[in-house]
């Protein structure tokens, strides 16, 4: 008979405590209330790896935006020094001055390094 009796007897379940939870009665009790602190530790923790995920995807976000730049103003730079060098060419430069009028010719021998020794006095 007290096997009967064992089978009988209702198995501790999910239903007290749920029963208990929606009715409020589980968040008044003193367990409830002295974990409170820690609950706002953790949820204090979660806000700060939330807040930390958004800065860094946010840092990303501008350091991509400057890579960007970087590589835009690289290219700007390249064509500009190669601007820069053709303008700079000989030819380029006896264009130009024919072109504005100016009276200067070409030397048409090489320019030479002149000596100059120093007199004793």
């Amino acid at each position: 008979m007290s096997e009967e009796n064992s089978h009988k007897e209702k198995p501790k379940g999910r239903g007290p405590i749920l029963k208990s939870f929606l009715g409020g009665s589980i968040l008044a009790s003193e367990k409830a209330l002295s974990q409170i602190p820690f609950v706002l530790f953790v949820v204090f923790l979660f806000i700060l790896i939330i807040a930390n995920r958004y800065w860094s995807e946010k840092t990303l976000t501008e350091m991509e935006a400057v890579q960007d730049s970087i590589k835009e103003l690289r290219a700007s730079s390249v064509t500009f020094e190669t601007e820069l060098m053709r303008m700079n060419r000989p030819s380029e430069i006896a264009n130009r001055v024919r072109e504005s009028g100016l009276e200067l010719i070409e030397p048409q021998e090489p320019a030479r390094k002149l000596k100059v020794d120093k007199l004793n006095q």
